[in-house]
């Protein structure tokens, strides 16, 4: 049974979600706060959190930088409708997904079955690919989950993670953003900002100069491209 914690300091919200998760079968703690939410994750590590982006005293982007600082937990923000700038930045923290509010319960449930189901298919896949992926001064093993630029480790979110692969997996190709969302988040509709916004996160964490990217290319019209490094500029860069 997987554990969600939900974090809402609207009580009726909180009964509400709560009800729908139980009855699908998933296992729910509920926190009011920040602070109540950290601790019940430090006791038990969710496997989901669903977070409200305002609550008091600490907000939900404080929350989830937290709780990701100690690993890669899916999280998925609640957003009031129309505030396209926090909910841009609760992205950039490392949430996974994202619900504006006023929502459908029915509609979160099948958010988090998705999410939990898309990270447990990366699990599988990352099991049966075995050996791990190498480019320039790139190295992703599947099977940690674990990326080294230079030997040196990245702190990379699930869906950070999900992307590279699928762009080292698929170099030299440029993909849609449409396609991006459906074959690495799973989506078959959704903000196309979401990818975006990851791919801006990536680029400043695996480009030597994010501000002019020479491995993730903006084709334009298009998507984007992962193009292979000369095989001495990983070496100039591990210098």
């Amino acid at each position: 049974m997987k554990h969600v914690l939900v974090v809402d300091d609207d009580a009726t919200v909180s009964e509400v979600v709560a009800g729908y998760l139980n009855r699908a079968g998933f296992d729910v703690d509920v926190a009011s706060d920040g602070p109540t939410a950290l601790a019940l994750a430090a006791v038990r590590t969710p496997d989901l959190v669903v977070l409200d982006l305002m609550l008091p005293g600490m907000d939900g982007i404080e929350v989830c930088r937290r709780m990701r600082s100690s690993g890669p937990i899916p999280v998925i923000m609640l957003t009031a409708r129309g505030d396209e700038e926090d909910r841009i930045l609760g992205l950039e923290v490392g949430a996974d997904d994202y619900v504006t509010k006023p929502f459908s319960p029915r509609e979160l449930v099948l958010r988090v079955e998705s999410v939990l189901r898309r990270t447990g298919d990366q699990a599988d896949r990352a099991a049966a690919a075995g050996s791990g992926l190498r480019t320039g001064p790139l190295v992703l093993d599947p099977g940690a989950r674990r990326v080294t630029r230079d030997g040196t480790e990245l702190s990379l979110t699930i869906r950070e993670f999900d992307l590279l692969e699928f762009f080292l997996r698929n170099p030299g190709r440029a993909t849609s953003r449409e396609e991006l969302m459906r074959r690495v988040w799973g989506w078959e509709f959704g903000d196309l900002s979401t990818v975006t916004v990851h791919v801006r996160r990536l680029r400043e964490k695996i480009e030597k100069d994010p501000a002019h990217p020479r491995l993730i290319s903006t084709v334009w019209g298009v998507g984007y491209r992962f193009d292979t490094p000369p095989a001495t500029e990983g070496a100039r860069d591990g210098a």
